[in-house]
């Protein structure tokens, strides 16, 4: 399922326009986007939590010519699923 595909899901569901469904989509993961950049948590109980993970700066090599190379410390977001959806996904 892409984005559209979603959007047109939700709207179906909520009986409101696919504008409407798309807004309140791009609102949601917004607030996501914005919780997460300032270092913060998001979770949904029973669904799962979206939360910031630190990586470290480490050495690597180039896989062409198997030069060392720095690789810098980052940022990635991390989604943990829930007890709920780990559920519904095993049935």
């Amino acid at each position: 399922m892409n984005k559209g595909e979603f959007v047109d899901a939700l709207a179906e569901r909520l009986d409101v326009s696919r504008a409407q469904a798309e807004r309140s989509l791009g609102a949601v993961l917004e607030i996501i986007e914005s919780e997460l950049a300032a270092g913060g948590k998001v979770a949904l109980t029973g669904f799962g939590s979206f939360e910031v993970a630190e990586r470290a700066a480490r050495t690597g090599r180039n896989p062409q010519t198997g030069a060392t190379i720095k690789i810098a410390a980052s940022r990635a977001p991390k989604f943990s699923a829930g007890a709920a959806l780990k559920a519904a996904i095993n049935k």
